[in-house]
């Protein structure tokens, strides 16, 4: 079966009460663990159906933002998910106020239980109206985005097609389209700078009514970071001020220098290479086919799962008007089928979809079988470590996509991941003071994220450019407006992928059979768990990022990027 013909249909907040509160009821009367137990999973396949319809309804909106139907059905999840977050809550309390609770804990992986506590302690009935709020907010923002149509050299783009202009070898085409895309910033300012002052007033009125200091606390709950906390946060970006932004200055150096400019305009940073940045050199569906063929060589379940998604038509990959920003990896756990959704626009960045949302996919895939579905994924920043560590286990593939330029590729590639570190803490950091600092106007939240964007970031060259100059680059990450706070969890996973590169480039012939067994657990452990599983190092330990970053300071130094 397509997905085009995966079934959809709205699950009513009536129905979800109804099967909800029979589950509970029946959880409270049990006489033993058998009927606990029998009810626990009624309670639990009643969410797993929620889940379904609500990815399914997400993913179809997502990918035509003028659809009627799901414009219509996307509104009615921004009001009725937060009741039934509600319902969901309070069945989870049931369960971990049973006498039955500790027999449960053989049956169902601990962090059923974690998830639950925490779920605990961001909840209340109190912040339904401000969920709600949050939600449409959240919507907004996305069909704003979605909406944007920039004329450009007699053609109309979305913000994402632009993107191909904004790395041409054509320095005064990508200086033109970067003040396009820009300037459609600047032009809905107003509009962007007031769904975010409102965003950030609604959470930190959820924070109160929760008890917490501010929404930073209380967003350290919602990500479920079950063993770290803000001190190791802020230890871990003195290292990455310490260790990683000398090696990615030597990098905005050296591109500099092959590219022979005076000085790295705003515009020339996603230009790489004299002769060209690498490009696929296919369309869509040879890429596809391509992706296919080098799973199977890669390893054969991962061949298994690719023809799996191929035959179910579960990518949908090409930009088009009307289709939301971004790339996510999503699951439907009724039908057992994770999706990728993305928007290629012929750069390097779309074989990076095909192995970076595929790691998510090939995580999902392995680990479905697990239940509560709540532990089929594990916490953001575990996550991360499957998608960007497939990023690097198919390296020796990349001539497929990009032929001769295939060195070319893996040096951006790797130089961007050490490059990326740092512009990840900056969005976390950024975040933090916004939080901290609720009563902030828009122009000083723009002068924080320049202030913080000079430390993280000391080579930007915003010079004919005062929108970005006053602050203004954090408009485009759509993490900042629809999921706070989950950043920095790309860039610990991303120290734990350099470690399995590094192991690749040894030759260790472990280093996947680790991998494939993270994509297994699943959620079911916890963080610093699966890293360990994994034989990994976790990124806040002193010396760290120091090893990482040495070696691939290493490796860099090796490659005459100038002959590439």
């Amino acid at each position: 079966m397509k997905f085009k013909d995966y079934n959809y249909e709205r699950y009513s907040y009536e129905a979800y009460a109804e099967a909800m509160q029979q589950a509970g009821t029946r959880l409270k009367e049990a006489k033993d663990y058998q009927s606990f137990k029998k009810a626990f999973d009624e309670g639990k396949r009643a969410f797993e159906h929620l889940d379904t319809m609500y990815n399914i309804c997400y993913v179809r909106y997502t990918i035509n933002t003028n659809d009627a139907f799901y414009q219509k059905e996307n509104d009615y999840w921004d009001e009725a998910m937060p009741k039934m977050k509600s319902l969901t809550t309070a069945f989870d309390k049931e369960v971990l106020a049973s006498p039955f609770a500790e027999e449960l804990k053989k049956d169902v992986p601990e962090t059923y239980f974690l998830l639950a506590e925490f779920a605990q302690k961001s909840f209340c009935d109190e912040i339904i109206e401000e969920l709600q709020e949050e939600n449409r907010l959240q919507s907004s923002y996305q069909k704003l985005i979605a909406s944007a149509q920039i004329p450009f050299d007699g053609d109309i783009y979305t913000l994402s097609e632009l993107g191909v202009k904004m790395e041409c070898d054509d320095r005064d085409i990508r200086k033109r389209a970067t003040q396009a895309y820009w300037g459609w910033m600047q032009s809905h300012q107003d509009e962007i700078d007031d769904l975010y002052d409102r965003m950030v007033k609604v959470r930190d009125r959820m924070a109160k009514k929760l008890g917490y200091k501010n929404y930073v606390e209380l967003a350290y709950m919602l990500q479920c970071r079950f063993d770290y906390k803000q001190e190791d946060v802020a230890n871990y970006r003195r290292q990455v001020l310490e260790d990683v932004v000398p090696l990615c200055n030597a990098l905005y150096e050296r591109q500099r220098e092959r590219l022979g400019y005076d000085r790295l305009h705003v515009y020339d940073e996603k230009y790489e290479f004299a002769s060209g940045n690498p490009t696929p050199k296919y369309d869509t569906q040879e890429m596809i086919a391509r992706a296919n063929t080098m799973y199977h060589e890669l390893d054969e379940r991962c061949g298994t799962f690719f023809d799996f998604m191929v035959e179910h038509d579960l990518l949908d990959l090409d930009s088009k008007k009307g289709k939301a920003g971004g790339g996510y990896c999503t699951v439907f756990a009724e039908d057992r089928s994770p999706f990728i959704f993305s928007n290629f626009n012929k750069t390097s960045h779309d074989a990076e979809v095909l192995t970076h949302e595929a790691g998510h996919a090939f995580q999902v895939f392995t680990s479905m079988g697990i239940r509560p579905v709540k532990c089929i994924w594990p916490t953001y920043e575990s996550c991360e470590i499957h998608s960007m560590s497939m990023e690097f286990f198919t390296w020796p593939w990349m001539e497929t996509f990009f032929e001769e330029d295939a060195d070319k590729y893996r040096f951006l590639h790797l130089g961007g991941a050490a490059k990326f570190i740092p512009y990840g803490v900056l969005v976390d950091h950024f975040q933090h003071e916004v939080y901290e600092h609720p009563e902030m106007t828009p122009a000083e939240r723009r002068q924080t994220w320049r202030r913080l964007e000079k430390q993280y970031l000391p080579h930007k060259d915003y010079t004919d450019c005062e929108f970005l100059e006053n602050g203004g680059w954090w408009f485009r990450q759509s993490h900042i407006f629809m999921t706070p706070f989950y950043y920095i969890d790309y860039t610990l996973a991303q120290v734990c992928a350099l470690q399995f590169w590094y192991r690749l480039y040894q030759k260790d012939e472990n280093a996947f059979e680790d991998y494939y067994r993270i994509c297994q657990i699943g959620g079911t452990k916890t963080f610093t768990q699966i890293v360990a599983a994994a034989n990994l190092k976790v990124p806040f330990a002193d010396g760290c990022l120091k090893d990482v970053m040495k070696a691939v300071r290493s490796y860099l130094d090796q490659v005459d990027d100038k002959a590439l």
